[in-house]
């Protein structure tokens, strides 16, 4: 999220903190650590993708700390919403793409394969094609396997097993999902279990944009004007 922070940095005061653990736990009390140590809480916490959930969980662990939680390209949070969510990415390939695609997966689930790194990031690159809709080109991150390995394992048996919409019970700030119509992830399986659980829950929904919103020709300029509305001034 380095553009969302340099964005935001001429206006308001940016932590960006970097996950290294290899575990949800660890990550949560990384997290954690940073704001008490780096912030003023309570903070308005941003997360994208993971980093909603990741940041959903720690509100819910730490009221205290966070005064409004944002959501951008969240994952679903009941199970049943993410079913289609790997059909809708292979729909938008092509035929090339949708092998190198089988061919990845199997070399991440081969334990004799050591260096998984490059190939995830690989993976990465072509399923964020399928997840957007008229992107800005960017530079490819570097990924690591064991970490989301890991910790991805445990987020998925916390959305299947119910107990990562429990936590909202325990979510007191208010919540806004920023949500692209042409994210894969269903906006539905955001707002509908979110809005049943807490308080104060709005969902954004963004016309022409994908999962990552500011890298979206259409959409990035309208994205930072909602996301600055939401912020004080």
């Amino acid at each position: 999220m380095a553009p969302v922070a340099r964005e935001l940095a001429s206006r308001w005061g940016v932590l960006e903190p970097i996950q290294t653990a290899l575990s949800l736990e660890g990550q949560i009390e990384e997290l954690k650590t940073v704001l008490r140590e780096e912030g003023d809480p309570p903070v308005i916490l941003i997360g994208y993708s993971w980093g909603a959930w990741l940041s959903f969980i720690l509100a819910a662990n730490y009221p205290p700390l966070v005064r409004k939680l944002i959501l951008i390209g969240s994952g679903p949070f009941e199970e049943r919403y993410a079913v289609g969510i790997r059909q809708t990415r292979l729909n938008r390939l092509n035929e090339r793409e949708r092998k190198e695609v089988k061919s990845l997966i199997r070399i991440l689930d081969d334990p004799e394969v050591k260096d998984k790194n490059r190939v995830l990031a690989r993976l990465g690159a072509i399923f964020s094609k399928a997840d957007a809709c008229n992107p800005i080109r960017h530079k490819a991150i570097d990924c690591r396997f064991d970490i989301f390995q890991r910790v991805w394992k445990e987020a998925a048996e916390l959305r299947k097993s119910g107990k990562l919409l429990e936590f909202g019970k325990d979510v007191s700030c208010p919540v806004v999902a920023i949500h692209g119509d042409y994210d894969p992830h269903p906006a539905e399986g955001v707002q509908k279990p979110l809005s049943a659980i807490l308080k104060d829950f709005r969902l954004i929904l963004l016309k022409n944009c994908g999962h990552t919103p500011w890298m979206e020709r259409k959409a990035r300029k309208e994205f930072f004007r909602i996301l600055k509305e939401e912020l004080p001034l």
